[in-house]
């Protein structure tokens, strides 16, 4: 699909840590381990935003000039500090989400010459979706490059039997499907392993979401709020579209620019254009 990938030798998280070292070496403040639990309006304005430390469980408030928002969109209508339209809270409670675990296994040795980043498995008798060639991405990525990482991704829910393994259980499953699916011959092969759990990785366009535009409209009201990302806006982008949301969310704020469409209308043409 796409041929050539500007990839961080680390993988992706390297750059977010670069970006996140920018952000503070210009006087910005990162509040890491902190969650929203409330946003504050005085009519269409969000004044300011209450945080909680994850690990003291501190409150505290911050005074908001623009709220630019990543969290899932039913979460944000939940941290809203006011009475939620029963239209709106009904399509945003109706919300789904596929989630996504990660069971990455480093391999002795695999069967076959793995030379793509993804392979999508199509086979009905294993529950794994796709796997993922880390040494393809970045050889860095690999200490010793005689060996083989791979990820095999699991597309579940948060309330099916396979999100609430526990990692034992998961670890065995992933290295039994490598097994069925022949890529190793014997769980020796299976020299370490990690497992990654995302909750609500993929918004879904399903049940509710028909009438997203509820949602749209009502947060759109809020002058100096602005919805960005895949899980802001709760739509499938792509990580650059994702940004490119960011990029113009900023552009608008300092033109003074309150009117959301330009964001919204970020991959929203009929064909993603790449090169074939």
């Amino acid at each position: 699909m796409i041929e050539y990938f500007l990839y961080p030798t680390f993988a992706p998280g390297q750059m977010w840590e670069t970006v996140a070292k920018k952000v503070s070496d210009n006087g910005g403040i990162l509040k890491q381990n902190h969650k929203v639990v409330k946003i504050n309006f005085s009519e269409n304005v969000v004044t300011s935003i209450e945080i909680e430390n994850t690990l003291t469980k501190r409150i505290k408030i911050i005074k908001a000039d623009f709220c630019i928002s990543t969290m899932p969109i039913n979460e944000l209508i939940n941290d809203l500090e006011f009475p939620i339209p029963i239209a709106v809270k009904t399509v945003s409670d109706g919300l789904m989400y596929r989630d996504f675990i990660t069971v990455g296994l480093l391999l002795d040795k695999v069967n076959y010459t793995l030379e793509d980043n993804w392979i999508y498995i199509q086979e009905n008798y294993v529950k794994v979706g796709r796997l993922q060639i880390f040494n393809n991405w970045s050889p860095f990525m690999v200490k010793d490059n005689s060996k083989t990482w791979v990820g095999l991704e699991y597309f579940c829910t948060t309330n099916d039997d396979i999100w609430n393994m526990n990692a034992t259980d998961l670890l065995v499953l992933a290295t039994k499907e490598m097994i069925d699916l022949g890529f190793i011959n014997n769980k020796e092969t299976v020299l370490d392993s990690k497992i990654i759990k995302v909750p609500k990785a993929y918004p879904a366009y399903f049940v509710s979401y028909q009438n997203y535009d509820i949602i749209k409209s009502f947060t759109n009201t809020f002058n100096n709020l602005f919805l960005i990302g895949r899980n802001g806006m709760h739509k499938y982008n792509n990580q650059d579209h994702s940004m490119l949301t960011a990029i113009k969310t900023v552009q608008n704020i300092k033109n003074n620019t309150t009117d959301k469409e330009s964001i919204w209308s970020i991959n929203t043409e009929d064909e993603y254009h790449e090169e074939s």
